[in-house]
């Protein structure tokens, strides 16, 4: 097994434990977190499939907020989320909650909920990967289903759903989301390049919201001299 590495966010001094044998995050957190708005500084929000916790670290430095809970199911990567919000100090602001999304109850509904989840359908993509990167990637835990039932299930009336996944599910990313009252209101897509096919889309839902979804501009990751682009380098904070 490899050795857990520090990766800096580059963010406040924070930065984020990981094992490169497990999941490590990629761009797709990194934008998800930024896409969130939350501007109220007593909003409760639940990040789904947390893994370890790159979008809870990165939201509780750029958005208002009361407090954070961390849902993440696999042991190995809960145990980076603790590590994490440890190292970060942030005990008082990210709660870590050890279950399945379909088995989570709150004393609480709550105000936005963030999710990066499985991206793959069992029985698509590299099948002989170990556990803990299988089910993150794909749906055998975690289903898109199962992630817009238990949005509905813990927001508030005119709560937010922020998601990212792959453009070529967003049949199923309207349709599903429709039968748990969650209407998709922003959309914006990801690109690699400008002459390229999206690789992202990024999605804000509203619960019993109206019908009405407002595009983004695109968003290009690479220039032409395969450099990121501005607003990527904006979105971490760093210079090229």
């Amino acid at each position: 097994m490899k050795e857990e590495r520090i990766d800096d966010l580059n963010l406040n001094g924070k930065v984020i434990i990981q094992n490169p044998d497990y999941f490590c995050f990629g761009i797709d957190s990194v934008l998800l977190a930024n896409f969130v708005e939350s501007k109220n500084s007593r909003n409760v929000i639940v990040d789904l499939c947390s893994g370890s916790g790159v979008i809870p670290v990165i939201v509780s430095q750029k958005k208002d907020y009361s407090k954070i809970m961390a849902v993440e199911l696999q042991k190995e990567m809960f145990e980076l989320l603790e590590k994490n919000i440890s190292i970060n100090s942030l005990k008082d602001k990210i709660i870590p909650l050890n279950v399945n999304i379909k088995e989570l109850n709150l004393k609480e509904k709550v105000d936005i909920v963030t999710c990066n989840p499985p991206y793959k359908e069992v029985g698509t993509g590299v099948t002989n990967e170990n556990s803990v990167k299988y089910i993150a990637r794909h749906e055998v835990e975690c289903t898109l289903e199962d992630v817009f039932k238990c949005s509905s299930k813990v927001l508030k009336q005119k709560g937010k759903l922020y998601l990212v996944h792959k453009p070529q599910r967003l049949n199923d990313l309207i349709s599903i989301a429709r039968k748990y009252k969650l209407e998709a209101k922003r959309m914006r897509l990801v690109y690699p390049k400008v002459d390229s096919k999206p690789s992202i889309v990024l999605l804000e839902y509203v619960y019993c919201g109206g019908n009405e979804m407002d595009i983004l501009p695109p968003l290009i990751e690479y220039d032409e001299s395969g450099n990121y682009t501005k607003e990527i380098y904006e979105i971490y904070g760093s210079e090229k």
